[in-house]
């Protein structure tokens, strides 16, 4: 009896040996070689500068010139000082010549102070670093 156990113990030793071996190779045979490493490391840093340069030659095709930036401010300006001299021209009518333009004068009011505030933003976010 005491020789079936020993062989019992014996043959469950070497089975669990063998599956543990077999776990550690296979665990060996997927660990990358360290060339292998440093090869993956130098290919993945060429990937992410060219990944960088690709986005920088986007970012700068998408951004508007300084030009471009002065150009919509000053037709932004244009239409501000109109919305303005006509809001004050319909104030003026509505004051001196009693002409019942109240709801005019109050739209081109709001549009007025819509696009001020509008072209202030602008002015500050695309030109206050100067």
């Amino acid at each position: 009896m005491l020789q079936i156990t020993t062989k019992f113990f014996r043959a469950s030793l070497l089975r669990t040996a063998g599956i543990i071996l077999a776990a550690m190779l296979s665990i060996l045979s997927m660990l990358p070689a360290y060339a292998d490493d440093t090869n993956t490391a130098n290919d993945s840093s060429q990937i992410m500068q060219s990944f960088n340069q690709q986005h920088r030659d986007a970012e700068h095709a998408k951004s508007i010139t300084d030009k471009d930036k002065q150009r919509v401010m000053f037709l932004l300006g244009v239409l501000l000082i109109t919305l303005v001299l006509i809001t004050g021209g319909l104030g003026i009518a509505m004051g001196l010549y009693g002409k019942p333009v109240f709801l005019a004068h109050m739209i081109f009011a709001g549009l007025s102070m819509t696009l001020a505030l509008a072209h202030a933003i602008v002015g500050i976010v695309w030109f206050f670093p100067f």
